[in-house]
């Protein structure tokens, strides 16, 4: 039955959602400078897309982010629902890497290019090393928040080793980096799968970690650190609802 849902409610929906909030998007843009509105018109995307889905997400530790902070978000990355999970629930105004590839993808690549998310290329370390810095900079200069998956791309199962990347740009930024955990969405949206289940998603949020004072060479223990934490978040039994 959830098969036949999918396929008969929820496909067209997300299509239809996904057209309809990219046209608005790039008529958006010509007006938004900044990304801001692109941003929130991309928050409303994602509670479609999950909603057309019949997938609910809820959080745990909001309360420990600042709504007017600037921090880098790190969370483990599974499913490609992951990012509109993400996007209905954190307050704080973010951008994210996204494969050049995406790029070219109709009314998602104009999108990702006028919001201002920054694309890079996995195949070329000295691209992957310009873009990093470069959101460091954004950071620092505009007080824009990042969401990172150090996975590298999302996994069939398990955690991946993490690169350093999320460290290193919250160091250079000198800025809280935020370890996120999604529990449950692999389940819903499996690799090479389209067929979406329903179901309930955690995104868990840990503490902010201080980078104050920290160096470059410090990137090494911390991404130890992020991915300690976020293995842990996501081995802990989510809070029963209230």
């Amino acid at each position: 039955m959830s098969f036949l849902r999918s396929l008969l409610i929820s496909t067209p929906l997300i299509v239809l959602s996904t057209v309809a909030m990219g046209t608005l998007s790039i008529l958006t843009s010509f007006f938004d400078r900044d990304g801001n509105t692109l941003h929130h018109l991309a928050r409303i995307w994602g509670k479609l897309l999950l909603a057309a889905s019949f997938i609910r997400v809820r959080s745990e530790g909001l309360e420990k982010l600042d709504p007017r902070g600037t921090y880098v978000f790190v969370s483990n990355h599974a499913s490609y629902m992951d990012i509109p999970a993400i996007l209905s629930q954190l307050p704080n105004q973010f951008r994210f890497f996204a494969k050049k590839g995406l790029y070219k993808i109709p009314f998602l690549g104009t999108h990702l290019l006028r919001a201002g998310h920054l694309p890079v290329d996995r195949d070329s370390p000295r691209a992957r090393l310009k873009v990093m810095t470069e959101a460091a900079r954004i950071i620092a200069e505009r007080g824009t928040c990042m969401l990172l998956f150090p996975e590298g791309g999302r996994a069939p199962h398990g955690l991946r080793e993490f690169t350093e990347g999320a460290a290193y740009i919250a160091i250079k930024a000198g800025v809280p980096i935020v370890p996120m955990a999604l529990i449950g969405m692999r389940e819903k949206l499996p690799m090479g799968s389209i067929h979406i289940r329903t179901g309930r998603v955690t995104l868990r949020i840990g503490a902010p970690l201080s980078t104050k004072g920290m160096t470059l060479a410090d990137r090494v223990p911390l991404t130890k650190r992020l991915y300690d934490e976020i293995a842990e978040m996501l081995a802990a039994t989510p809070i029963a609802p209230g």
